[in-house]
């Protein structure tokens, strides 16, 4: 089956089916946590994907006579609007006149003085499944900040709408940690949020001495071979189920000189360069709003590849990243000493994989190299599963 068909079928299926109506999120579970909520004063990592149905869970939290301290925001800022990579200042909430404190810049970590009050962090994030995808790193540095600070943390489970997906090398965090990519997993790594922050618990990542009191309210009838429609994108340029499936294998671009469509309507749906071969596809980034205020290659024609209609899908087929654009664009592009950029390591999370492209390494030898490491985070991954296979 056709794999653009094949996602289509499986979200007719997903709205239509009854049983997969029925997956409900953490956060939409209130009757399991309100009460735990009460007399409590609570700090809440959140942004604008944090809802119940169409409310958003501060409003609803309000609205339930619980009080709030502060919200703590990560990367887009907690309405969602700001620039992927753009610094994000503490501000007040408009709408509630609560405390905002970004947790994107330079502050990823809240402090003693901004937990001070707080006796319950709450973290509703939605995650897409990909290692770079910083919501991770967020959660890594909230609960390292509650072990510290002894406050539990309470998380609201969210499907992973790549959770059927384990692939990519696995992060050097000697060489290659950084606020896109913190622990040592995979590029897709098929957990929730919440079997992750079980894992970073169990795994003595926040540090020997240091565990986060994690209480987790777990998703209904949801398994890792759900495929689960996002209500909201989670992010400004992941805007639909198709982006958010490419994502995934077209992020090792933004490693590189190549636009990956930031500044388009079809952001992580298409990829090009003014420098590759013209054919029957271009595209020209342009700021847009509260998307891309100043994208890559602003205003220039691209040559590319347009992977809207695509109908060969590895990364939906078989659960693999697709390495093939990105070597097949390396080959192509003609100064290759220009190619990559100072992120890329970071991104792909280990030293190898520049070095085998430019070597000219196949994919087949490619994934090779990181089969070993696959094989052992699975078995560790196996320990904080919530949901079935």
């Amino acid at each position: 089956m056709k794999a653009l068909t094949f996602l289509c079928l499986l979200i007719f299926l997903q709205k239509a089916c009854p049983a997969q109506s029925l997956i409900l999120t953490g956060a939409e579970q209130t009757v399991n946590y309100f009460k735990l909520l009460k007399h409590k004063h609570l700090g809440m990592v959140v942004n604008a994907g944090s809802r119940i149905g169409n409310t958003h869970l501060v409003d609803s939290i309000l609205n339930a006579g619980i009080k709030i301290e502060k919200i703590f925001a990560p990367e887009h800022g907690f309405r969602g609007q700001a620039d992927a990579g753009e610094s994000v200042e503490n501000t007040v909430d408009k709408t509630s006149g609560i405390p905002v404190i970004s947790l994107y810049g330079k502050h990823t970590r809240p402090s003693e003085s901004d937990l001070q009050g707080i006796d319950l962090m709450v973290f509703d994030l939605q995650d897409v499944g990909a290692r770079f995808y910083t919501y991770l790193s967020t959660l890594h540095e909230v609960m390292k900040a509650c072990s510290e600070q002894h406050i539990p943390l309470l998380l609201l489970d969210r499907p992973n709408p790549n959770g059927f997906c384990i692939d990519g090398p696995i992060l050097d965090t000697i060489n290659c940690r950084s606020f896109v990519g913190i622990d040592p997993v995979p590029v897709v790594y098929g957990m929730t949020i919440g079997e992750y922050a079980r894992m970073i618990n169990g795994e003595g990542w926040l540090g020997k001495a240091d565990v986060c009191k994690l209480n987790i309210i777990s998703l209904k009838n949801y398994t890792h071979k759900s495929l689960y429609h996002l209500p909201l994108p989670p992010s400004p340029n992941l805007p639909t189920d198709l982006s958010i499936a490419l994502y995934p294998s077209l992020c090792f671009f933004e490693g590189t000189v190549i636009s990956v469509a930031r500044g388009t309507n079809y952001p992580f749906e298409a990829f090009g360069h003014p420098d590759l071969p013209s054919g029957a596809f271009s595209f020209i980034p342009v700021p847009i709003e509260g998307k891309s205020k100043h994208p890559p290659l602003e205003n220039k024609t691209c040559n590319g590849t347009d992977l809207r209609g695509y109908n060969e899908i590895n990364f939906l087929n078989t659960g693999q990243l697709n390495l093939t654009w990105l070597i097949n664009t390396y080959q192509a592009f003609p100064d290759k000493n220009k190619f990559f950029n100072n992120y890329f390591e970071k991104l792909a999370g280990t030293l190898n994989l520049r070095k085998q492209l430019i070597a000219g390494n196949t994919e087949a030898q490619i994934r090779d190299s990181w089969q070993a490491g696959l094989t052992n985070f699975k078995l560790v991954r196996k320990k904080y599963l919530l949901y079935s296979e």
